[in-house]
């Protein structure tokens, strides 16, 4: 062979990402012996560490519990019945659980990919490759795609012709830019709002996720572990985070946080700050040739929902067993469907979003009709069993029948 010329493999089906889709269609192809591998660019311990969402849903843990994935997640998980709206200076606890039979479980995306992780490469002896460089797709509109990538160590291009990619690198990766603008569509929704998304090395301040509803901007706390705690606070888009010090972080989150009766917050140091611009997309269809998209690379949504690790384990059941049937039973009809299926969760998942932007940031708005029709949707949650029924249905994912 030729120095740094291509190496050339066959494959079955590659997988582009190793966050909570990709790694979980990786392990559903090594449970039925399907050939795949798993590209990720970026480091082990870097896709073990990132900060990210926390909050699953009880469905998506049956999902990943059936495909032998959610010992240590049950293990160690927290369970979350109820959660907090404080607006006019009052606490209203919201118990969906007994509204619906169902709860959250509490479990930081790092644990959930250090799982899929260690049962991917550890326990199935599945073949995934951390930090490779320069990935493109080729081909995928044809019966015969290749993806290359180098690999940095050497220096060497390797290519993989296989029948299948899975594409699960996210809202910046190559899958989605992969894919004509001439053969998709897509839908966008920008909220006009700012996120500052904080992580305190502190120990939870409630029991429950907790949702302030102030004049000054929405406010949020949520559990991340018994010594960590995720914040965030409304600000203007494109904001700049040093525009915000550890105090007036903390005088903010107390102030928009604040209700009669309730405990102080636990303070601590502050571990990550960043500014999230509060936006929606969403890709039709999610399947071009023989790409098919998952997760942020078909769809995105704001973090004003917490569903967005849960559509991306959605979209990794439905990928996973539909390959599986077509490589073991030449079933076609879970492929065929599966843009369709994915999208019908998306897009409730989607207005769910909206409405809850609405309530949370309506007051907020300087428009005083706003403020007035937004805090009257959050007053019927507590004074309408129906209305509250109905929202706890789609905030846990638990609506009848997509």
């Amino acid at each position: 062979m030729i120095p740094h010329s291509p190496s050339e493999e066959r494959r079955t089906v590659v997988v582009i990402g190793a966050g909570p889709a990709g790694l979980t269609v990786g392990n559903i192809l090594r449970a039925a012996a399907v050939d795949c591998v798993v590209l990720e660019t970026e480091s082990r311990e870097f896709v073990e560490t990132r900060p990210r969402a926390g909050v699953i849903e009880e469905w998506a843990v049956r999902g990943l519990e059936q495909r032998g994935l959610a010992d240590a997640l049950l293990a160690g998980a927290q369970v979350h019945s109820a959660c907090e709206f404080r607006f006019d200076s009052e606490r209203f606890r919201f118990d969906y659980a007994a509204l619906t039979g169902r709860h959250h479980y509490i479990y930081p995306q790092p644990l959930l990919v250090t799982d899929l992780v260690r049962e991917y490469a550890d326990v199935r002896g599945g073949d995934i490759r951390f930090g490779v460089r320069d990935v493109r797709l080729h081909d995928v509109d044809s019966d015969r795609p290749t993806v290359s990538y180098t690999d940095p160590a050497t220096g060497r291009r390797h290519v993989l012709h296989c029948a299948f990619v899975a594409g699960c690198d996210g809202a910046r990766g190559v899958s989605r830019d992969t894919v004509p603008d001439a053969r998709t569509r897509m839908s966008r929704q920008d909220y006009g709002v700012g996120w500052l998304a904080l992580l305190a090395q502190a120990p939870p301040s409630s029991d429950c996720v907790l949702f302030g509803v102030h004049p000054d901007g929405f406010a949020g706390h949520m559990a991340r572990g018994p010594e960590v705690t995720r914040y965030y606070l409304q600000c203007p888009p494109g904001d700049d985070p040093q525009n915000w010090p550890h105090d007036r972080i903390w005088a903010e989150l107390h102030e928009r946080l604040g209700a009669e009766g309730a405990p102080p917050l636990n303070e601590g140091p502050l571990v990550e700050k960043r500014v999230l611009d509060m936006h929606n997309y969403v890709v039709e269809p999610m399947v071009f040739g023989r790409l098919f998209l998952a997760g942020d690379a078909g769809h995105l949504t704001a973090p004003i929902a917490a569903k967005g690790m849960n559509l991306a384990l959605h979209d990794a059941f439905l990928l996973g067993d539909a390959l599986v049937a077509h490589v073991t039973e030449d079933d076609d009809s879970g492929l065929d469907g599966y843009s369709h299926a994915s999208l019908r969760r998306v897009w409730d998942y989607q207005e769910f979003s909206g409405f809850l932007s609405d309530i949370y940031h309506g007051t907020a708005s300087g428009d005083p009709f706003l403020a007035g029709t937004s805090l009257a949707r959050l007053r019927r949650l507590f004074t309408s069993t129906a209305a509250a029924t109905a929202f706890a249905e789609q905030y846990l994912g638990a609506a009848a029948a997509f």
